[in-house]
């Protein structure tokens, strides 16, 4: 058995929060139900401060709006008192007063998927016509559901990548504070008793001062030099053909790793939606706005045509040569069997998983290369020194 901070509604609108010991996720949100009140949320008291986090986060309050309105909804409450609660509950000041803003819309006629529409930095497209989907189909909590399950997949999938590559971040700052200490601060000293004493230096030591006398009395330039690169490089990715021949090239670098995620993010995207009721088409042009690189979004105009033209979406998939091969054959199965929406959700669990151990590897071999890139450069600062010092004292090196 374990314990579970639980957040809950009554049917009247009243917040309860509280513990109770259950032996699983599942049979705590039963045993709330059981007790005639509607659970919100509910997870370990260690997993608090984590949820804390990514509610601060825009893309958090989504998720926390939706999975709420889910269980709202799912406990047979009607939108607007649903939407009442959650106004009341929110603990974001902005989500409180965008669902202030989409209550005032529906109650002067709007359907829910237009008053969404009003707040387009906050639910994305591909949300609202999820939700648009689902009230023409009637199955609104269906969808909420889907969305839920969809949201935090996304978010999970991003926590892994950030707290993944945490670790060489630490390691490649401190790596570089150290060197930046030793050329700015340390050598300098030793530059000047070089100096006093008149001996000649080895040319690794002469070179060395030489880069940190320059470093340390034209640091602006180096400085206006990195900002103007960055400026200027920011200026021209966001054209669209250099957007689209920096995506090209970082696709020949680490063309595993972005196949990998941008088919977990395409197939889960696009099974969600057919999922959903989204029709097809529509689908395809949703799932596309979600891929980052630019190589592959383009692609994904070829597939819509073919299936303008019926082919369906395996085989100009196929004919992009972006897409993994696993990943084709299990859509083409999908659409063979009338199950695409199933077997895409199955591609993005199956390419999810390969992507954490996929990165897991990467940075397996990003670590020790950083370590030994990092020693290398600080171990010839050093030697450098030493072989100074042992020129001077006329000691065998």
């Amino acid at each position: 058995m374990a314990i579970f901070s639980y957040r809950a509604t009554s049917p009247d609108g009243t917040v309860t929060e509280g513990v109770l010991e259950a032996s699983d996720e599942r049979a705590a949100i039963e045993s709330l139900r059981n007790a005639g009140v509607i659970p919100l949320k509910v997870f370990r008291p260690q997993e608090v401060r984590k949820k804390k986090g990514i509610a601060r986060s825009s893309k958090g309050n989504i998720l926390t709006f939706t999975t709420e309105l889910s269980a709202l909804l799912g406990a047979g409450l009607p939108l607007d008192r649903s939407l009442n609660i959650l106004s009341d509950i929110s603990e974001s000041r902005e989500m409180k007063e965008v669902i202030q803003s989409i209550l005032k819309s529906i109650r002067e006629g709007s359907s829910f998927s237009d008053a969404l529409q009003k707040h387009p930095r906050v639910f994305p497209r591909l949300y609202i016509n999820m939700i648009r989907a689902g009230e023409a189909g009637g199955v609104l909590d269906v969808v909420l559901d889907k969305l839920n399950e969809f949201l935090e997949s996304a978010q999970e999938l991003k926590e892994h990548i950030f707290s993944a590559m945490i670790y060489p971040v630490i390691l490649l700052f401190t790596g570089g504070v150290s060197i930046i200490i030793l050329l700015l601060y340390v050598l300098p000293k030793f530059s000047t008793i070089f100096a006093e004493l008149g001996t000649a230096l080895p040319l690794p030591t002469q070179v060395l001062i030489t880069f940190s006398s320059a470093v340390a009395g034209y640091w602006w330039i180096f400085l206006l030099l990195v900002t103007a690169g960055w400026v200027l490089f920011r200026s021209y990715i966001r054209n669209d053909e250099g957007r689209y021949r920096w995506d090209a090239l970082k696709l020949k670098l680490t063309g595993d790793l972005i196949r990998k995620i941008e088919t977990a993010r395409f197939t889960r995207t696009l099974g969600t939606l057919l999922k959903s009721g989204v029709p097809l088409l529509q689908a395809l042009n949703n799932a596309k706005d979600i891929i980052n690189n630019q190589v592959i979004a383009a692609s994904i105009d070829k597939v819509s045509k073919g299936a303008k033209e019926g082919k369906g979406i395996s085989v100009p998939l196929s004919q992009t040569n972006v897409f993994p091969p696993l990943a084709l054959s299990m859509i083409k199965v999908g659409e063979e069997t009338g199950q695409l929406d199933t077997m895409l959700l199955k591609v993005a669990a199956t390419y999810e998983r390969s992507l954490r151990i996929a990165i897991k590897r990467f940075v397996g071999f990003l670590e020790p290369a950083l370590i030994l890139g990092m020693g290398l450069v600080i171990g010839f600062i050093v030697l450098s020194m030493l072989m100074a010092i042992f020129s001077i004292t006329n000691l065998p090196f």
